[in-house]
Formats: C-alpha cells, structure tokens, sequence
C-alpha cells in the first residue's frame, strides 16, 4: 500500500535523527500523529503547545535539532511563543503547523490562520505544502534552513494534503550538516594584532558564540594578562578552568565585569550580541568578532569588526600577538572580582528568616549540591538573576533560559525538554512563582512521561523583576502581588512528592532530599519578597527613583516593607555604589 504524505514527512525526520515532537493532538494533525505512532519517532502529547515549543526548544539548544507541532490557528498561536525563543535563541528547530483544509483556505474557515503571515518574523523559512510533488523539496529545505541558520523553520500542512498519496522527488532527501572554517583574512587578523599589541590594558567579553572556545579564551587571557568577562548564554562555557574571569555584567551581573570592560584601553568582544548599550563602554577601543557579520557594530561603536568562528580566529591570531608582561591591571580586575563575590556570600551567611528565606542563600545552595553535568533551567526574572550569580559552569553544565525573548514561565517547559533528550542527566528547574503558575498545567506532562525533573520554586509572592523595575523608576510597586495556591500540594495532586520550605534551617536537606528521589519532586520556598537583583552600575536617576518609591511606600503606610527592603539590600547597595 502506499505510503501518504504524513508517512512520507515522518520517514524523512527519521532519517534527519529526529527522536520526538512535542504537539497537543488534534483534526488537522490526527494523519501526522498515526504516522508518528507507527514509527521511531515519539509523540510528547503536551498540555499547551507553548510548552511544546519550549521544550523542543531546549532540546535544539542541547542536541542541534528539535520538532515541534500545532494543528490549526489555536494551536499555531500558542505555539507562537516559544516558537520566538527558538528564533530569538539561534537554534536549530522545525515547526509543522498542520492546519485547515486546503479547499477551504480565504473564505474564514473554522480555526483558520495564515500561517505565513503568523510565523514570518520568528522563522528564516515559512512555506505551505500543497501538493504532493512539493513534499521532500520543502521539508528537506526547512531542515537544512534551520540548521545551516541557526533558527527556526516552518512547513504549513492542511489536513486535507497529509492524507494524499506521496510522491518521490528527484532532489535531496537528506540533510547536510556543514561545519567550514571561518576566521578573517590575514590582512584582517594583521589589522587586529597590531591594535592589541599596541594596547596596554585589553579585557575579552565572550557570550555564546565562543562556547566552543574556552581552550582558546584562556590561552588569549593568558598571554595578553586579559580579564574575562561573559554574558549569561556565555557563563557555562567560558567560566570553567578559566583562572582570569571576572564575572557577567549587564542587568544579571557583576560590578567586577563592568569595570573591567570600562577601565581597559582596548575590549574584545567575543561570539557575543550583548544587548543592553548602557553596560558597554564608550571612552575605549572596541572590537568585535562574530560569525555573523550583520551582527557587527550594532551594539557599540567599534574599531574594528571581523567576521569569523572564536575558535578558528584565536588560533590563527596568537601567532601575530606580542606577549604581555605587564601583570597590573589583571590583578587589579581580578582581586576587585574576588571583593564582589565576597559581598555576594553576605547573602548566603545571613540566610534570612522564617518565610523570608534569601534566595540567594538557596541558589547557593543548590548549586553546591547540585551535579557536576546538570542542567539548569531558570524562569526569566530574579531566577535568572540568582542562576547567573551563583550557579557555578564545571565545564559539564548546561543552563538554559529565555535570555534573548525574556518570556516568563520557561523554565518548567524547557526541562521537559533537556530531561526527555538526557534521561541521565540531573535536571533542575529554577522556577518563579509567577512563571510556574503560567503554564502549570504541564507540570501533568512531567508526571506522564515519569520525568525526574526538579522543580524548585522560588516563591516570593511577588512579581519580584517587575517589582523593582517599577522601583527604580521612582514608582511603588502595584498588582505585582502574587496570591498563590499551595504548589507542593499541586505536585501531590499532579502525581508526585511536593514539599514546602518555610524556614532558612530546612533548605539544605530539602533540596538533598529532592535532588536523592527518583522521580519527579517539586520543592515551594519561600523566599524573601524584599529581596533585590540589582545591576552591577547604579546610576543616580536609579538611586533617585528608589528613593522616590520607598518614600511613595512610607506615605502610603507601607513603613514595614520599605524598612525591610533597605536591611535586605543595604549591604548590597554599599558594595555597588
């Protein structure tokens, strides 16, 4: 018998490694679905589609390639959101947005959406298949448009056309997974070591696109005696072994990285695409190597602007530079670091109190217990905060997030994700109260597919980013509050042991009891609402709206939350002005 168009899409995801699709079942997806059923791949029926997109999302981070599916317009435009954080993120994956029949499309159609118009600005490859002959040309171009982009790519399946009979195509059905050598020209890589050897004091800023190169970083820090600083994506990969680090800067980092880029005569940006100008210098030379060259001199004013792979440029530049002897200006940078992570640990001594725990205290804490090759997921907002600061990169490590698109509730979607692709690996999820509660229904999803993730909710009853960026805007917090349910008996009802932390005392053998159960274990503290994430350069209209804020509070009779605002953060405050 033959095979139709479903058979044909899932035998070519089969040949392109493709492990599982992550979709909520429905109409226009039932042909895709049987087709799934009947053969290697595995179907994750999840309970919202963002959530599917999210977690194949993680998995493309993780292992290059990854599906996720959505039938018709709800199902498209849930997926919407995670489908952003995979385009946004630059990884690999392919989204099958089945949808109405193909006779019926413009006259308003139940559930109709224009897939084309929905998916154009998160994809570099949107396109309908409506006919037979198309099928393996367009799917097979999706794929090799995902993977050689580094994004997203969308393939349109009316649910009339995955019934037909299929057709074999005359051009390629398999994938092409290139890896070419790209550094500057020589002249280029001249250019750049005459700048270096001429500056005294050069500092490196390294995000994700040097992942693949922290031999090579260390190796350049060394011999130009170079602080690194890296940004949250980059901190896994550059941090480990790496005897001349100094921290992440930006909104998430430390004042140590901040001063370090600013006090140098020269800044080397690394595979980085560091988004906030006002944590980036002005007063000193730039340069900046991406692979990608639309990339380059649009988030600073640069000297210089190479396109190439870290790795493959480093190797070729160390030969031209002249060694460094002078050792000063490291060794500052690099005690101030070791003064800011002194200040840091403030916050884990003085741990907080009975439902007021510091988060940092917990953050600390599990990352001391942690594995040594897990992989953390953080809700955008203070987890990222607390995963950035005190979440240790061993070189095995991975830390996953919505660093680009900032969406909140990530963190519990995307490790569905890592643990379905790593079921040996340690999977943590950092999870807000507010991120948590957005998409808790999948939680029934990790209880399904007896996944041994571990949820770690950092509950502070609050909106706790929105909270201070209304703050430091001179404004007192309004309806950031957050009125939660139990969510360590939500747990018990989805399926598996949920455990509420209400005192300081507790953390430690909780979070030991937690990441020891086989199986999924989800873990409520309650942490400190007060407690604040505060970039690593206050300015003064900054200090000046808080000053604003908490008098607003006071006025308003709130005298108990600003005075224990100020004794949370003060040593904090003191250490960054």
């Amino acid at each position: 018998m033959a095979k139709n168009i479903a058979e044909q899409i899932v035998e070519m995801l089969e040949n392109a490694n493709v492990k599982r699709i992550y979709a909520v079942t429905g109409d226009s997806l039932n042909h895709l679905n049987i087709a799934v059923k009947n053969s290697s791949i595995e179907w994750i029926h999840v309970r919202h589609e963002e959530v599917g997109a999210y977690a194949a999302a993680a998995e493309a981070e993780l292992d290059g390639f990854a599906v996720c599916a959505g039938s018709c317009g709800p199902g498209h435009v849930h997926l919407i959101n995670g489908v952003y954080e995979a385009h946004k993120s630059h990884v690999p994956m392919l989204v099958i947005a089945s949808t109405i029949p193909s006779d019926e499309m413009g006259m308003d159609y139940f559930q109709e959406t224009n897939t084309i118009k929905l998916f154009d600005d998160c994809s570099h490859y949107n396109q309908m298949i409506t006919r037979p002959e198309q099928v393996q040309r367009t799917l097979q171009t999706a794929i090799q448009h995902a993977i050689s982009k580094k994004g997203v790519a969308v393939i349109g399946l009316p649910g009339d056309v995955s019934e037909l009979d299929a057709e074999e195509g005359s051009t390629s059905t398999q994938v092409f997974r290139t890896n070419p050598v790209i550094r500057p020209s020589d002249d280029e890589l001249k250019t750049l070591a005459n700048l270096i050897n001429e500056s005294e004091k050069v500092t490196l800023y390294c995000g994700i696109g040097a992942g693949e190169a922290n031999a090579e970083v260390i190796e350049l820090s060394k011999f130009l005696k170079a602080p690194v600083g890296y940004s949250f994506r980059g901190k896994m990969a550059i941090q480990p072994d790496n005897p001349n680090e100094v921290g992440l800067t930006g909104l998430l980092g430390f004042p140590s990285a901040y001063h370090a880029m600013h006090e140098a005569d020269l800044v080397i940006l690394l595979g980085t695409d560091f988004p906030y100008q006002k944590f980036m210098p002005i007063k000193n030379k730039i340069v900046q190597i991406d692979e990608s060259p639309e990339r380059l001199g649009r988030r600073a004013k640069l000297e210089l602007g190479l396109a190439g792979d870290v790795k493959e440029t480093i190797k070729a530049l160390l030969p031209l530079l002249q060694e460094k002897t002078d050792i000063h200006f490291l060794h500052e940078q690099l005690a101030f670091y070791e003064k800011v992570k002194d200040i840091q640990l403030t916050y884990v001594k003085d741990f907080g109190k009975e439902n007021s725990i510091q988060p940092e205290y917990v953050a600390y804490t599990l990352d001391r217990l942690a594995k040594k090759d897990a992989i953390f997921t953080v809700d955008t907002g203070m987890c990222c905060v607390w995963g950035a600061r005190f979440i240790t990169g061993t070189g095995e490590r991975k830390m996953l997030g919505s660093f680009n698109h900032g969406s909140m509730a990530n963190a519990m979607p995307m490790a569905i994700g890592a643990s379905l692709a790593h079921p040996d690996r340690e999977v943590i999820a950092m999870c807000g109260d507010g991120g948590i509660s957005m998409l808790l229904g999948d939680m029934a999803t990790i209880f399904q597919y007896k996944l041994p993730v571990k949820l770690i909710v950092f509950n502070n009853r609050t909106l706790g980013m929105v909270k201070l960026e209304m703050e430091v805007g001179g404004m007192p917090d309004n309806e950031t509050d957050m009125i939660n349910p139990d969510f360590a008996m939500v747990a018990q009802a989805m399926g598996y042991p949920g455990k509420n932390v209400h005192k300081p005392e507790e953390v430690e053998d909780a979070i030991k009891e937690c990441l020891a159960y086989n199986g999924p274990y989800l873990l409520n503290i309650f942490t400190n609402p007060n407690a604040l994430a505060l970039p690593p350069k206050i300015d003064f209209d900054q200090v000046l709206g808080m000053t604003k804020s908490m008098a607003q509070l006071m006025l308003g009779g709130k005298m108990e939350e600003v005075l224990d605002t100020v004794k949370t953060n003060y040593k904090h405050i003191k250490g960054l002005l």
